[in-house]
């Protein structure tokens, strides 16, 4: 694969990008320059297509696949298309899942460095976030004039590798001053520091951002705040190349942006907004993908990044599998069709044209394939069968075509958000678990209640919510499947992301930090006496 791609050149003179505002890393990828975005030959004329999914199984139901294919799928059929899409993580890449670039004829290469180490995004990332963590002991160490609670410290520590034994950890152990305290390690997809990169509109509004990130509390209550330790400045320097988006290119030579990574669950789950606004000048369409099943990245979507951003989608793709609704439907296919449905109307819900993908595997059979486009015409949606993984871009011509008309039909679709930003942080949660998850009521513990009202004291009660639960159900109980209803909502805790601008809501049990599984993908990964990354 690696012979045929183009030289990085071809793919930025594919969208046109004058050279000034391109800056070529070796052969095979680049970064782009914020100056772009003001310059005023650039305007917003693109639209933007998110691609999201029903229910997950562990191993997805390439959803990623789906994604580049659509957008080979658009060039193939004459149209100018970039993907923005997520930087992968290593330590799904060594554990189970695996790399998150796409698969046979669909992917986004050079693959295997994208799944490793990159540019280094995810490596400035953590540097930022741990530097934060370094000043905290340090302001401590040195005699704490800001007088914070070390027992109300909030700011973790990050690394970008799935490791069990870093989730509680006690620090300082050598210190004779105030002795140890407890901390954890969270993966670096779940720093708020990738949460901001992905939300970010230029440098300045990174700025503002770094400055907001609130670290605990003195003894007295009262918030600190990141720029109360004069960080900002440091964290900037070492952020300066990782908020380029990267230029890269899919299988056939497609243009696209992979530019950072935040989970799914406890952040909105999405591409930078910087990728996207850089997209929709220099395309007729972008198409981007959102994490996990729509009631997670779709409604973080909607509900976060169109309403911090401006962004909106003109269209959505639905993808599921007939592997996912047997699943839903503990083994059986027409059990499990309801999560279809249910997914098909939380879409409806943000007034979003949609149509459905339905990602061929090899053991599928034809009448179950049928059965899943029969479903979807019965409710009024169009859909169409997928096969980028063994054809890449004309195995989706069918799927752009359907897109590319959905968009004619309807150019200016009146997408909204589910809630108002002015509601109070309590019913914007009640309406998402009801409306979108499914549930009859709301539990919220003592805990998660005290935060909640903690947080609109101090003035954020206007911010999103950004609900983390379970992928692997709509429910917050993994082994609850279909649609179900009748359950409640069970909210654990809460946590403040004010940087990123929105209140992270636990929902049942959460984990920040993955482990890796008795055998991972470390055993089968290895660089041959070439060069040649093998396995990943």
């Amino acid at each position: 694969m690696q012979e045929t791609l183009l030289p990085i050149q071809a793919v930025a003179r594919k969208l046109e990008i004058p050279e000034k505002y391109f800056e070529p890393l070796g052969s095979q990828s680049g970064k782009v320059k914020l100056a772009l975005l003001s310059d005023s030959a650039f305007k917003r004329k693109g639209k933007l297509i998110i691609v999201t999914a029903t229910t997950p199984t562990a191993a997805g139901e390439g959803k990623t696949v789906t994604a580049i294919s659509l957008t080979q799928g658009l060039a193939h059929i004459g149209k100018k298309v970039v993907i923005t899409s997520r930087e992968p993580s290593l330590g799904p890449v060594f554990g189970i899942k695996g790399g998150a670039a796409g698969g046979g004829l669909s992917q986004i290469e050079p693959s295997a460095k994208i799944n490793l180490h990159f540019h280094g995004d995810f490596h400035a990332i953590a540097s930022a976030h741990n530097l934060l963590a370094a000043l905290i002991d340090a302001h401590l160490f040195h005699g704490n004039d800001l007088h914070l609670d070390p027992e109300r410290l909030t700011w973790p520590r990050t690394i970008d590798m799935n490791d069990r034994a870093l989730r509680r950890i006690a620090v300082s152990l050598d210190s004779k001053k105030d002795g140890h305290r407890h901390t954890s390690f969270v993966i670096t997809a779940a720093s708020e520091i990738m949460g901001i990169v992905a939300l970010a509109k230029d440098r300045r509004d990174l700025r503002r951002r770094l400055d907001s990130i609130l670290i605990g509390v003195t003894r007295g209550g009262k918030p600190v705040a990141a720029r109360d330790l004069s960080a900002t400045g440091g964290m900037m320097a070492l952020l300066a190349e990782a908020i380029l988006p990267n230029l890269v290119q899919t299988t056939d030579g497609t243009p696209a942006f992979v530019h950072a990574g935040p989970f799914g669950n406890i952040a909105h789950g999405t591409s930078s907004v910087i990728s996207q606004e850089m997209g929709l000048p220099l395309a007729d369409y972008v198409v981007n993908e959102c994490g996990f099943a729509s009631d997670l990245g779709a409604e973080k979507y909607f509900d976060i990044v169109m309403q911090q951003s401006g962004i909106t989608p003109a269209a959505a793709v639905l993808v599921t599998t007939v592997q996912s609704m047997r699943q839903q439907g503990h083994g059986e296919f027409e059990r499990g069709l309801p999560n279809l449905g249910k997914h098909i109307e939380i879409l409806q819900k943000f007034g979003v044209p949609t149509i459905v993908a339905i990602n061929r595997f090899p053991n599928d059979s034809t009448a179950d394939l049928n059965r899943l486009a029969e479903y979807c015409a019965d409710r009024g949606f169009a859909s169409a069968l997928s096969e980028g993984f063994a054809k890449g871009g004309p195995g989706a011509k069918e799927l752009a075509e359907r897109v590319v008309a959905a968009i004619a039909k309807n150019p200016a679709p009146p997408v909204h958000p589910l809630y108002s930003l002015e509601e109070p942080l309590t019913v914007k949660i009640r309406r998402v678990a009801q409306e979108i998850y499914g549930a009859s009521d709301v539990n919220f513990s003592e805990q998660a209640e005290a935060k909640l009202q903690q947080f609109t004291e101090w003035g954020y009660g206007k911010l999103p919510v950004c609900i983390a639960k379970t992928q692997y159900s709509l429910s917050d109980n993994p082994k609850r499947l279909g649609a179900p209803t009748g359950w409640t909502l069970n909210v654990t805790n809460s946590s403040l992301s004010a940087g990123a601008g929105f209140v992270v809501v636990i929902a049942g049990n959460m984990m920040l930090m993955p482990g890796l599984p008795k055998v991972s993908r470390a055993s089968s990964i290895d660089v041959d006496d070439s060069g040649v990354l093998i396995g990943v």
